[in-house]
């Protein structure tokens, strides 16, 4: 279980942020790894769960960082694009991940869906 705590620098940190809106330390984001990302999040969002939207330019150079990279992906990355899932990959393996947007009225809790190929 990984834990957190502010970073300094010159704009406010992803961690202190959610320190600020939630009073203290707390549970920033709860993780589910699954072996089937692509139909977990299509069934997640028939059921009405809300992810971050993903800008199509990371998909545009993600497919062109890929042709160079040691490591194949899978899975579609038009799939994965409409999904909106996330990619991060070394030379070993990769993982596919997504975060639902904050589950209440304030930039708190989240959730992540995750699945890996070889990688930590």
């Amino acid at each position: 279980m990984p834990i957190n705590e502010p970073a300094t620098g010159k704009r406010k940190s992803q961690i202190q942020e959610y320190v600020d809106y939630y009073g203290g330390a707390g549970v920033q984001h709860i993780a589910h790894r699954t072996n089937d990302i692509i139909q977990t999040i299509s069934n997640l969002k028939k059921r009405g769960t809300e992810f971050l939207t993903i800008p199509g330019t990371y998909y545009t150079q993600l497919a062109k960082k890929l042709q160079t990279a040691k490591i194949k992906i899978k899975e579609d990355l038009g799939k994965l694009q409409e999904l909106g899932i996330l990619v991060d990959y070394d030379d070993e393996g990769y993982l596919l991940q997504i975060f639902t947007k904050p589950m209440q009225d304030r930039p708190t809790l989240f959730l992540e869906v995750i699945q890996r190929y070889n990688h930590q």
